[in-house]
């Protein structure tokens, strides 16, 4: 069996590239963004890179009539908020023409792999209290321009399903963390400031934005799992939200942070990491998931915080070495 996977030097692309490594026996065939560092991709047999971008529809072709896969996991996306609130053209045309290149690819190769379109908890939007948990029938209210661009990706699945007949499976994961995240993220921010404030780069001030904010927070390791199981499990057609079915405020994450830190740490409100339309609370339901395909998540988040916090303190070290 063969597998592609674009995305796949990013944050959830090399966990899901670890994953199949050793789960599976397949051939993994990787589709890289050409500026895209690939130190979080192992040297493998199996593993098979190809440079690119998904922008360009020949590169893409190319990659796919090499592969010729039996699953197509859709990894590749603008996937920073931030990034599409301050160029949202170069992140709406990025995510769905990426993702329209690659099924055009597909389909022009004569292929029929299971596909993974991979959506956000974040085309929900602007979710009201009624609404809590999140189910996949909750309307979508997107209050950014990303949760446009997954909107689009989502349904454009959806469409090339039911005029092709592409046997797609859609997921909308909410948020997912771990080692490897970038610091564009909220997690990973916390968790880099610490780092960096115990190696003496920076004062003792861990900077935050909103703090009362409640996500719903799963290990990158068991979504990655997850995404697993809705390609191989999951029924074309479908869509499942993907969550650990929990809310947490960005609060406790802070104190759970700093509780880990080998120094005492101020903490400030900083006004440039205030986001427009935030939405307070926002938690999933995956019983849909979870009765499909047996999915749930096991990595406690406990268990994770430590991981970020090892990962970015083995980075900062690297990096200050290196400097």
């Amino acid at each position: 069996m063969r597998a592609f996977i674009t995305g796949a030097a990013g944050f959830a692309g090399s966990h899901l590239v670890d994953y199949l490594l050793a789960r599976t026996d397949w051939e993994i065939y990787t589709f890289v963004w050409e500026k895209e560092s690939t130190e979080n991709l192992p040297a493998h047999a199996r593993l098979h890179l190809a440079y690119g971008d998904v922008c360009r529809a020949d590169s893409v072709t190319a990659a796919i009539r090499t592969a010729r896969p039996d699953y197509v996991f859709h990894l590749a996306a603008i996937a920073s908020v931030p990034a599409a609130w301050s160029d949202p053209t170069h992140t709406i045309v990025t995510n769905i023409s990426g993702q329209i290149n690659l099924l055009q690819a597909i389909l022009n190769a004569g292929l029929s792999p299971r596909i993974l379109i991979v959506g956000s908890a974040d085309e929900y939007g602007l979710v009201e209290p009624r609404d809590l948990p999140v189910r996949e029938e909750t309307p979508f209210r997107p209050n950014n321009p990303y949760a446009v661009s997954k909107i689009t990706q989502d349904m454009l699945g959806y469409q090339y399903f039911l005029s092709y007949g592409l046997p797609i499976v859609r997921v909308r994961p909410f948020n997912h963390i771990g080692p490897r995240q970038r610091e564009s993220f909220v997690v990973a921010a916390f968790a880099k400031q610490i780092a960096e404030a115990e190696a003496g780069l920076q004062p003792p001030v861990i900077r935050v934005g909103n703090l009362e904010t409640q996500r719903d927070f799963s290990d990158v390791r068991d979504i990655v799992r997850g995404y697993y199981l809705a390609i191989t499990r999951g029924e074309p057609g479908e869509v499942y939200n993907m969550a650990s079915e929990c809310a947490i405020s960005i609060r406790q994450v802070l104190e759970s942070l700093l509780a880990l830190s080998r120094l005492p740490l101020k903490v400030e409100t900083d006004p440039t990491r205030l986001r427009p339309s935030d939405v307070p609370v926002l938690v999933g339901d995956a019983r849909k998931f979870r009765e499909h395909t047996g999915w749930c998540t096991e990595i406690p988040l406990s268990q994770t915080l430590r991981d970020i916090m090892a990962y970015w303190r083995g980075h900062v070290t690297k990096s200050k070495a290196g400097g």
